[in-house]
């Protein structure tokens, strides 16, 4: 009788919900290019959903109702199990072992999959990167692409002008990354909340727009081509080897490049997260008047934050550069930035394993769904809105040190 009471609940939301995706579906998948009207496609999608929809109703009433307790009480007891085995070998083990896996990843793939692996590295650099700011310091950035454009420009421009090589380039666009964070951190960062979301998406859409515009020196919304990209630079550092003369094949050192910057970015990001540095960003986190009366000086850890985020951006901004041979503004749009913040939310934020998650999870879910073709963005945004209603902080949430009086004493 439980489960039958459950039902009568949800029955009338349930209904809607699906009349509401009917309505949704239909414009489009029943209007064509031509002008003519079908429904039939949409009912068998629309039949598809419901389904689904209905398998995951009948495992909600039951769980609610108590009747998956069996099913339930063995499971739990094996993942408690397994999360204390899993934490006898040291963190590091675990480190080593997935890098050790990933070095081998381009031995048993093609360059598909190499270069969804390559997106998503880069991608994982620039969520480690607005971990700092958003998931350590708890400033919102929307106009954290900006930095990356810094970055892919420094090298773009020093390696077409000058011939200067992607090694050496690298910590240069880097540190201007972090200079211009720094120009745009300094008045922006004195404002809190909505107020410094949206500074930051103003100051983020000027930096795009004076690339897209300084004709001269950017050539402008036709970009700048023909980059170098990086090689094996032995035993002349200046020049290195051609890529004809490499034993490695060209996507292969590529991927090997945006490991290697991931696997900095993590450690770095790890050791500033367990830093003196990172509790002071973690008290501004919690409550920033505290921590100022605690004293700390907000204004300066928050301007930190501003910079390292900024600073590893520029890192993945340059191997971006080079990987793609050429950089114009529409690669750094307002949406990347949204992207990148997506992936952060939905990994967990400050949490670095989260986080490679999160990235790992918006670039590949994309390509799993891709022959659906109209579907798999659907699919894509239906995913994103359960894991915000069943998991909202965050796919491998941050475990804080320590735990707060009300938790105690709840």
């Amino acid at each position: 009788m439980s489960m039958i009471h459950e039902f009568k609940k949800v029955w009338k939301p349930y209904t809607l919900g699906l009349l509401w995706v009917l309505g949704l579906l239909w414009p489009l998948l029943g209007i064509h290019p031509d002008g003519t009207l079908s429904f039939e496609r949409t009912l068998i999608v629309w039949l598809y959903l419901l389904v689904v929809s209905f398998v995951c109703l009948i495992l909600y009433l039951m769980n609610k109702s108590g009747h998956l307790e069996l099913m339930k009480n063995p499971l739990s007891a094996a993942w408690s199990k397994g999360a204390v085995a899993a934490k006898v070998p040291p963190v590091w083990g675990w480190f080593l072992v997935g890098l050790m896996l990933a070095m081998l990843f381009p031995l048993f793939t093609g360059r598909y999959h190499q270069d969804v692996a390559i997106n998503v590295l880069i991608y994982v650099c620039l969520g480690l990167g607005l971990n700092v700011v958003v998931g350590l310091a708890g400033m919102l950035d929307l106009g954290y692409i900006a930095f990356y454009g810094v970055g892919a420009y420094t090298y773009a421009l020093f390696n077409i002008h000058y011939g200067i090589p992607f090694w050496v380039c690298l910590p240069v666009s880097g540190a201007l990354a972090l200079v211009v964070a720094c120009i745009v951190g300094y008045p922006t960062l004195r404002m809190r909340g909505d107020y410094l979301a949206i500074v930051t998406l103003g100051f983020g859409e000027i930096i795009r727009i004076i690339l897209n515009n300084w004709m001269t020196l950017t050539n402008g919304p036709n970009g700048i081509m023909g980059i170098n990209r990086p090689g094996i630079f032995f035993p002349s550092f200046a020049d290195g080897f051609s890529w004809e003369h490499l034993w490695l094949k060209k996507l292969w050192l590529l991927y090997y490049v945006a490991l290697g910057l991931a696997v900095v970015t993590i450690l770095c990001v790890h050791r500033l997260n367990f830093s003196r540095v990172g509790r002071a960003w973690e008290s501004i986190r919690e409550d920033e008047t505290a921590a100022e009366l605690m004293g700390v000086n907000t204004f300066i850890y928050k301007l930190l934050a501003y910079a390292m985020g900024g600073m590893f951006a520029g890192f993945a901004g340059a191997f971006f550069a080079a990987r793609m041979k050429f950089v114009s503004p529409e690669s750094f749009t307002f949406l990347e930035s949204a992207m990148v913040l997506c992936m952060v939310v939905l990994g967990g934020m400050g949490s670095i394993p989260g986080i490679i998650l999160g990235a790992a999870a918006l670039i590949v879910l994309p390509e799993l769904f891709r022959e659906f073709e109209l579907y798999r963005m659907l699919a894509f945004g239906s995913v994103m809105v359960l894991m915000m209603l069943f998991r909202p902080e965050g796919l491998l949430p941050a475990k804080r040190l320590g735990t707060r009086s009300e938790e105690r004493e709840g």
